[in-house]
C-alpha cells in the first residue's frame, strides 16, 4: 500500500511565530537590529504572551513594552 504524504497544517502558535520571524528577518529590522511587534486581533493573547516569553529568554535580546500595546524587540550581535 502506498503511503501518502499529508502535510500538517501549522497551528495558530506556529503561524504567529512565522509572522514574527518574517518581521525580524526583514532587511529593515536586520539593519537596525530591532523590530516593533504587535499582536494581531485574531491571535490568541496566550500564544502572544508565550512567544514573547520565549523571545525574552534568548541571550542579547531585549523587549520593551510600548504605549500602544506593542513591543519593541532589540538585539545585539556578539562577535567571538
Amino acid at each position: 500500500m502506498a503511503q501518502q504524504n499529508i502535510a500538517r497544517q501549522p497551528d495558530n502558535y506556529e503561524l504567529l511565530g512565522q509572522r514574527i520571524q518574517k518581521i525580524i528577518n526583514s532587511p529593515a529590522a536586520q539593519r537596525t537590529r530591532s523590530a516593533f511587534l504587535h499582536k494581531a486581533p485574531d491571535e490568541s493573547l496566550q500564544d502572544w504572551k508565550q512567544l514573547l516569553a520565549e523571545i525574552a529568554e534568548a541571550d542579547n535580546v531585549s523587549l520593551q513594552e510600548q504605549a500602544d500595546g506593542g513591543v519593541k524587540l532589540s538585539w545585539t550581535l556578539v562577535v567571538d
